[in-house]
């Protein structure tokens, strides 16, 4: 039997089999059907945009978002060089290049101001940026009070890289909400899991239908198969979506275990010297990932070694991402760097978060980081 506590599982039970159940009964099998139809409502209302399309990952939303907004060969976006790869990747998908900029050291999330430095430079360099891609890191909002008015002073879209934050906001504002066009996902350890899948949301009806008719293989609708464009075979399946639908239903109450067992982490490191929680003063973030960030000279340990000793009890971790210009495949790319990311990705880890983890599990990480804790501080266990 599998023992190791994991970072993020799928959170699935009762109504996710009586979705699924529901919706292979009703012979709506294919990649089309009601639930996907009522998947894109559910969520478009959850996020508050006009309109979604449900796609096979958040890649391949970020992909068509991109698209939406006419990125395209010759053109420059810029992303956060912290980030997971497939921020990058789907810039490189339309022919463009991704420009990489540094982090807020306290939040992991783009540094608004590094973000405007850039812009003026490129202007003044006339190169043709053809978007902006913030990302909400581990479900914390960007900074959007500062990055859109600068962005739309720019003439520059925004693409909402929304992947890890349903649930989340901003001043009240939803997550994937900002911007032109917003991206989610729906990966197996996402907030919210379809096993693998992902949205677009968006206000703009005609970027909306424009990317479903594109994830459809760029169908023409007449009777025959016709295709006037290159199309991609992007759309979620309908069994998928009975799936989301069910998860949508609970996502509060997943969201309010994430953020107890965030609050039980910031309890328990409180009294251990130069060590902080990653973003720990956003309360409306929806907590889907839990990072610690230490400090070795005040600590007297580095993340690493607590990495080492709940691997060595079954208890999965994992640094924060690391940097995009550190990645080979992106070797060379351009980018405007504070080091901020590279010290996260130094001194960061991520610990179990999900909220699929028992009260056994819970206790096992607990325990464990408490008999780190004591054994380097040499205190009494909490």
């Amino acid at each position: 039997m599998n023992r190791t506590v994991h970072l993020s599982p799928p959170d699935v039970g009762p109504l996710e089999e009586s979705y699924l159940l529901a919706a292979l009964r009703s012979g709506w099998v294919a990649p089309v059907g009601p639930d996907l139809e009522a998947f894109e409502r559910e969520v478009a209302a959850r996020v508050g945009t006009r309109g979604a399309v449900a796609v096979s990952s958040g890649t391949a939303a970020l992909h068509l978002a991109l698209l939406g907004v006419g990125v395209g060969p010759g053109q420059s976006v810029l992303v956060p060089t912290l980030t997971f790869v497939a921020t990058a990747n789907a810039v490189r998908y339309t022919g463009a290049r991704p420009i990489f900029v540094d982090c807020d050291p306290r939040t992991g999330n783009v540094d608004v101001a590094l973000v405007a430095e850039l812009l003026g430079r490129l202007r003044a360099e006339g190169e043709r940026v053809g978007a902006v891609v913030p990302v909400d890191m581990f479900g914390s909002c960007v900074d959007y009070t500062a990055l859109l008015p600068l962005c739309a002073a720019a003439g520059v879209p925004v693409v909402e890289d929304a992947a890890e934050a349903l649930g989340a906001t901003h001043r009240g504002r939803p997550a994937g909400s900002f911007g032109a066009v917003g991206a989610l996902s729906f990966n197996g350890n996402k907030i919210i899991t379809t096993s693998g899948g992902g949205m677009l949301v968006s206000d703009d009806t005609a970027l909306l239908a424009r990317a479903r008719y594109l994830a459809t293989q760029a169908r023409e609708p007449v009777p025959h198969y016709e295709h006037r464009e290159i199309g991609y075979n992007y759309r979620l399946s309908n069994l998928l979506a009975a799936l989301g639908r069910a998860q949508l239903v609970r996502l509060d109450s997943m969201i309010g275990r994430r953020r107890a067992l965030r609050d039980r982490y910031a309890k328990l490191f409180a009294p251990a010297p130069g060590v902080r929680l990653l973003g720990e003063d956003d309360a409306a973030a929806n907590c889907w990932l839990t990072s610690i960030v230490v400090d070795p000279g005040r600590a007297g340990w580095r993340a690493a070694e607590l990495g080492t000793h709940l691997a060595e009890r079954g208890i999965e971790t994992r640094p924060v991402w690391k940097p995009m210009h550190l990645q080979p495949v992106f070797a060379g790319a351009r980018s405007l760097l504070t080091g901020a990311a590279e010290r996260l990705f130094a001194d960061g880890l991520t610990l179990p978060s999900g909220s699929a983890l028992d009260d056994r599990q819970v206790g096992a990480v607990l325990a464990a980081i408490d008999e780190f804790l004591t054994a380097r501080t040499g205190a009494a266990p909490a």
